[in-house]
């Protein structure tokens, strides 16, 4: 239905008019937060003044709704000419000819050349082709409460999956007190994808054939954590519900010990606590000595049936060129997609070891999403949100959930399989 209501969007698209000398720039914000859009309009302010007559309309949605919401404007036509662009939308949109090309952009753009190779190679995700330009990357890492952990007993970091159930059990004995902040609600697939991964040992979603492993052994192992976490008490009763904002709240307020998220949850996690109160540590690992933090991006990209492409290339390169782009990710935390970002005394902060610890250990495996599949988008921002929170309630067990993932899955594969021959 929703390819449908896309592909009828497309064709009642406005043909391209030639830009007027006071032009309105349209740009959409999907993973919002008041802080990451006031950076944005100062971004934008710049940009505006340094292009007089241009004027760029923000519309910022909240992420929780956003993938619905966003598609409502496509289907209604309502396109702007710069969308911030989250991986797993990129395929649905860019194969439904929806994205403009940048290449030819970019291989004009002075700043290309200084771009890190994942940079490219996430841009180009779908079809070889570059219909989005991240501006950075978001990698899963744990951060836990220090003193929370001295109260209860634990000794460190958790750095297997048994020390992770073992060190959430002693901190729920305390009064009021829960072991992990459990994402129930929407963006939760992440934690699920991870532990299924860590279990099986093996971030493979497929196999040749296109068969999802989903329903293996191992994942379903990985689901069942999850699962029994909360039902024992290890996460607060309401994460079943929560999404960015609560898990991150639920943690700096000191209400659950242990967190994975990216490094944007960094912000406000420094603002709330003390600096020595808390620490981020890689990933636990499990029985097979490996783990296999979610790594993710976000990215700007242009609408092609933009009135204004010059311009709305102009926008993207003023928002993903060092100046604009190191400043939006000093307030989103995302890891940088420059090659010198890297030395910023910003990400020399020491709460970043655990995420660079993860990328120089030989056992972790960054675990991309299969992203470039259409059907991910919808899977991950309803099929998944709906399914986990039965599963946590107790209306569907580890093994349906993980049969109905697989099912879902396997035919998405195999599809993009055939498509290929």
């Amino acid at each position: 239905m929703f390819k449908k209501l896309l592909l009828a969007a497309t064709a009642s698209l406005a043909l391209a008019l030639p830009a007027l000398a006071d032009t309105t720039l349209k740009l959409t914000e999907v993973i919002t937060s008041p802080e990451r859009t006031q950076t944005l309009k100062e971004i934008v302010k710049k940009f505006e003044d340094a292009n007089p007559g241009v004027k760029v309309e923000i519309t910022s949605l909240p992420w929780g709704q956003a993938f619905e919401k966003f598609a409502t404007m496509v289907s209604a036509g309502d396109t702007p000419d710069v969308v911030e662009m989250p991986d797993r939308w990129q395929s649905l949109y860019a194969n439904n000819g929806m994205l403009e090309n940048l290449e030819p952009y970019l291989a004009k753009w002075e700043h290309t050349k200084e771009l890190n190779d994942r940079a490219l190679e996430m841009g180009r995700y779908v079809n070889n082709t570059a219909y989005a330009l991240p501006y950075g990357f978001y990698l899963r890492a744990m951060f836990y409460n220090k003193k929370l952990f001295k109260e209860a007993g634990v000794d460190g970091p958790p750095k297997t999956m048994d020390e992770f159930v073992e060190a959430a059990k002693k901190v729920s004995a305390l009064p009021g007190k829960f072991g992990y902040c459990l994402r129930g609600g929407p963006g939760g697939l992440n934690g699920w994808m991870m532990m299924g991964a860590n279990m099986a040992g093996d971030g493979t979603f497929f196999k040749p054939d296109g068969t999802s492993t989903m329903a293996d052994p191992g994942w379903i192992k990985g689901v069942t954590v999850l699962v029994d976490l909360y039902k024992n008490g290890y996460a607060p009763k309401d994460s079943v519900n929560w999404g960015f904002n609560e898990i991150v709240t639920g943690f700096y307020s000191g209400t659950c010990a242990m967190l994975d998220q990216d490094p944007d949850a960094l912000i406000a996690v420094a603002d709330k606590m003390n600096k020595d109160d808390y620490d981020v540590a890689p990933m636990p690992k499990g029985p097979a000595g490996k783990t296999f933090p979610t790594i993710g991006y976000a990215s700007w990209s242009m609408f092609a049936n933009s009135e204004n492409k010059e311009l709305a290339w102009k926008l993207i390169a003023a928002l993903d060129g060092p100046e604009g782009n190191i400043a939006w990710n000093k307030k989103t935390g995302a890891l940088p997609i420059y090659k010198s970002a890297a030395n910023d005394p910003f990400y020399a902060d020491p709460k970043f070891k655990g995420w660079f610890a993860e990328l120089g250990d030989s056992n972790v495996s960054p675990l991309v999403m299969p992203t470039y599949l259409e059907e991910f988008a919808f899977f991950a921002d309803s099929i998944a949100v709906k399914t986990t929170q039965q599963a946590l309630l107790g209306q569907l067990t580890p093994e349906q959930l993980a049969g109905q993932w697989a099912d879902y899955l396997t035919k998405a594969q195999q599809k993009f399989l055939a498509k290929k021959k």
